[in-house]
């Protein structure tokens, strides 16, 4: 026997051999391509514009289907209709937290983002109890984003109107946040502790923005001190990044859509003045503003795939049956972008969330947070820093482009699990 066609033999058999230990799952999961040996429907997938190939693979497989994205396979739910099923009325089966290579030999199962089982809903509990202890939802945090954002005023107000890479300086506002919140005590912006911190927690969200694939979950004692660090830096981590890339989204979004920007300064001007910080009593006055934050929300996708989830026990789900530990992701592009509840989802649209009488209308679609168990525990602090530091800013500068705003590019740039806003620069005109 020659070495090719003993090469094409071992070759057919490990098919084979792949296929076969494939087929008796594959016949209970949902739909979806065919998988090749070892590295699954890798090559039928775009990285790059994940989302858009989850779109073409719905089409053709309907709202649940199954990848193999390697060799293990991975269910996908696409559209409100089958992730609300999911993730809200079959919230238990579906609160597992799915593979994450880079995190797991990271984090090793630790922490309330990244963990499963007893252990997340025991750090979980105790993280959202702390946190109530220290003030959240109440005056008392809403007081210190008050602070902040009035300091974040003051950092502005340093670039004297000339065109400066906004990236920075929102990043230290929300970290500053979880600072005096975790440490009850905030920082200067230049302070060598403080840059020191946003240094760690930029980089471990570059690291944690790696694609993920599969891999062995570690289990390991809860309410350890390495747990409470794992904790806390979720917390950075979440309550950073996120906050502040949505903020900076917000930013150039306004920058191209000067006739969004000086609607809502109008509200600001009659609702709050320029005389008095703005206050989370004032949202409830500000249609067009409120609106204008959740289209920002909306529009950006922040995460588009949310982070992947699993089920915790075998689960019969639309006549499909989903073995126990079998990873799932979640397209919130789906649900963001749905046509039929955002008209023109792909155009930046206030009007998306407000009536016909200009008053903000509610939806059920708006998950940027994701939804269900294992939705951000740091949803309500997002939500006031975003209304606090947006109002503040707009009621303090007038936001000018370096460019004409028609020739502004707000096409996102993925990192590998979120949608960055491209690099730009603005100039802060005290008003």
């Amino acid at each position: 026997m020659d070495l090719v066609t003993f090469l094409v033999l071992t070759l057919s058999s490990l098919i084979l051999l792949s296929l076969w230990r494939q087929s008796p799952q594959r016949g209970s999961l949902p739909p979806g391509p065919n998988p090749l040996p070892i590295i699954g429907n890798l090559l039928q997938i775009d990285v790059k514009k994940f989302s858009q190939s989850l779109s073409n693979f719905s089409k053709t497989y309907g709202p649940v289907f199954t990848l193999y994205l390697g060799s293990k396979p991975t269910v996908i739910l696409y559209g409100y209709e089958a992730v609300k099923e999911a993730l809200i009325d079959h919230g238990e089966e579906f609160a597992g937290r799915g593979s994450f290579p880079i995190a797991e030999k990271i984090i090793k199962g630790l922490g309330v983002v990244f963990s499963n089982g007893n252990r997340w809903k025991e750090t979980r509990r105790f993280t959202l109890m702390t946190l109530r202890n220290l003030g959240m939802g109440k005056r008392n945090i809403e007081d210190r984003v008050q602070e902040e954002a009035q300091c974040l005023v003051e950092e502005l107000r340093k670039t004297k109107g000339s065109p400066c890479d906004p990236t920075f300086i929102l990043s230290c506002a929300p970290c500053n946040v979880i600072c005096s919140i975790i440490f009850q005590n905030r920082f200067d912006y230049k302070d060598k502790d403080f840059l020191i911190l946003m240094g760690k927690i930029n980089e471990n969200v570059k690291i944690l923005s790696s694609p993920w694939l599969q891999a062995n979950h570690i289990e390991q004692s809860e309410f350890s001190l390495e747990n409470l660090a794992s904790t806390i830096n979720d917390l950075f981590g979440a309550g950073t990044e996120t906050t502040s890339t949505t903020l900076r989204y917000a930013l150039l979004l306004l920058l191209r859509y000067p006739h969004v920007t000086a609607k809502v300064q109008e509200e600001i001007e009659s609702v709050i003045g320029r005389h008095r910080s703005p206050c989370m009593q004032d949202r409830s006055h500000m249609p067009y503003t409120d609106a204008m934050i959740h289209e920002v929300q909306r529009f950006i996708d922040l995460i588009p795939n949310s982070l992947p989830h699993a089920v915790t026990c075998d689960i019969k789900f639309r006549n499909y049956l989903i073995p126990k530990g079998t990873t799932v992701v979640t397209s919130l592009s789906s649900v963001l972008h749905d046509s039929k509840e955002f008209p023109n989802p792909e155009m930046f649209d206030p009007g998306h969330f407000l009536d016909g009488n200009g008053n903000f209308k509610k939806s059920d679609y708006f998950m940027p947070f994701s939804t269900g168990k294992r939705i951000c525990a740091g949803e309500g602090l997002a939500r006031m820093e975003l209304f606090l530091f947006l109002t503040t800013i707009l009621q303090n500068f007038k936001l000018k482009s370096l460019v004409h705003p028609k020739d502004i590019d707000t096409t996102p740039v993925m990192n590998g699990f979120a949608s960055l806003p491209p690099p730009y620069q603005l100039c802060f005109i005290p008003l």
